[in-house]
């Protein structure tokens, strides 16, 4: 999010230490794992742009030995909290975090390239110029043939996909106008090709959330 005023989630989350621990990424965690796996995305350098408490990087870490991941995220607790994540499941050597404004993305080629840039819950909770940045990012520090992962809600072709999605949209863009649930085909593609992404996979997830992937061209 760009606005530090707000609050950094949209649910209550428990604490550990500086651990944050999300009810919504236990949730999800075992299906975005095994779309991880049946895509094979488990080799290689991640680049998580939007960690928020660090648990999804922590725990494929963990599960895949190769991988090695570097998280971002504009909040410094959530920053604070992946790494910590990483100190408690022993990987500080494979996953690190780093507070960065995405709207902003800076040079990533002293760490990079990725073969992998992933980025979950992030671009509805944030103004668009958040999605251009990702996408941006995407398109130059991705390896030729390396993925661009969306996980989260997302309309198609200008309708939600489920009634709930369309109450939380407009429950989003009560907390904020420039928020709000993303078109896949007319907010999320266009940008990407402009950033030489070609969308490869769109999964349906659970609680009416999608698993998307593109693949740099070049």
């Amino acid at each position: 999010m760009s606005d530090q005023k707000k609050p950094i989630a949209l649910e209550e989350r428990a604490t550990e230490g500086k651990r944050l621990m999300s009810p919504s990424a236990a949730r999800n965690l075992p299906h975005i794992m095994e779309a991880f796996q049946s895509l094979g995305l488990t080799e290689g350098k991640v680049l998580e742009i939007g960690c928020g408490t660090g648990e999804h990087a922590a725990h494929l870490v963990e599960a895949n030995a190769g991988v090695s991941w570097f998280a971002t995220d504009l909040d410094p607790s959530s920053v604070d909290s992946c790494n910590d994540w990483a100190t408690h499941l022993s990987i500080s050597d494979r996953l690190i975090a780093e507070t960065v404004d995405a709207s902003h993305p800076p040079d990533y080629s002293e760490l990079g390239p990725f073969d992998v840039v992933y980025s979950s819950n992030v671009i509805h909770i944030s103004p668009i110029t958040v999605l251009a940045g990702i996408l941006q990012t995407a398109g130059r520090e991705l390896k030729p043939r390396g993925r661009m992962v969306f996980y989260g809600p997302f309309s198609r072709k200008g309708e939600h996909t489920a009634d709930s999605n369309a109450a939380f949209d407009q429950n989003l863009k009560m907390r904020d106008p420039s928020w709000g649930v993303r078109d896949l085909d007319n907010d999320v593609v266009p940008r990407a090709i402009k950033n030489r992404l070609a969308l490869e996979t769109v999964r349906a997830m659970p609680a009416n959330n999608f698993f998307v992937v593109f693949r740099r061209e070049g």
